[in-house]
């Protein structure tokens, strides 16, 4: 083991190895980073649309779970990256005015917002049918509409019961991340790969990314076991007696 490659510069003269690898980090946390709002705000909207009354937005809900979260990942990139601006010639003439990096980062945090919003979705339509009907009658019985009801009374309490399997949603989002180097995003991975590649030190290389990753999904996982512990309901959901 040779710690002191990490110091070395790249053959570019563009920094040295550890330079290189936390650049390749910064990528993987901002396409982490917004790939999970965009997949938290529509899954939370597929998820309520499945549990409506309305049989064709129930429909249009599963279609989409089922769309998205039984092809493969890998498959998904490339139909985002290639497919999809050939086909469509709005997102054609959009994706020419950007940089092949951005190119890479936009359709990175797409692909895996669409993913991961199909397994939120599931989420939180267990989370809202795990509730008592009563605090759904008990909402339009105070006069609430079907939205306000939602926002006021189900959601509320839907999200703090799914918070331990979202946990696992974003540590999976978190590696899933490293798929981005099949469309060429310098992420760590592809990092990781290049010094690998470039040096032959790939058990220095890979575990450096492999610490990484464990750092921030365990941190990721961290800061939801804080959110679950403050937002507890005593006497309601497991975890309550940390609230």
């Amino acid at each position: 083991m040779n710690p002191g490659i990490f110091l070395e510069q790249v053959p570019d003269g563009d920094g040295t190895w550890a330079a290189v690898l936390l650049s390749g980090l910064g990528w993987t946390l901002a396409v982490a980073f917004f790939a999970w709002i965009f997949a938290f705000v529509l899954g939370s909207l597929v998820g309520v649309a499945r549990t409506t009354e309305k049989r064709w937005l129930v429909r249009l809900g599963g279609a989409y779970v089922e769309l998205f979260r039984n092809i493969p990942l890998l498959v998904q990139f490339f139909v985002w990256y290639f497919v999809v601006p050939g086909l469509i010639p709005a997102v054609k003439a959009w994706v020419i005015t950007l940089d092949p990096t951005m190119h890479q980062f936009v359709t990175a945090v797409v692909c895996l917002g669409f993913f991961t919003s199909s397994r939120i979705a599931e989420q939180v339509r267990s989370g809202i049918q795990a509730l008592p009907r009563g605090q759904r009658n008990a909402g339009y019985a105070l006069g609430l509409t079907s939205m306000q009801t939602y926002r006021f009374v189900l959601l509320p309490m839907a999200y703090r019961i799914i918070i331990p399997p979202l946990t696992s949603e974003l540590m999976n989002l978190i590696k899933n991340t490293a798929v981005a180097y099949s469309i060429g995003l310098v992420e760590l991975f592809f990092r990781t790969r290049e010094m690998g590649e470039m040096t032959f030190r790939y058990f220095e290389a890979f575990g450096a990314a492999t610490l990484m990753y464990v750092v921030i999904a365990m941190t990721a996982n961290r800061v939801m076991v804080y959110i679950e512990r403050r937002v507890a309901v005593p006497g309601f959901i497991a975890g309550g007696k940390h609230g």
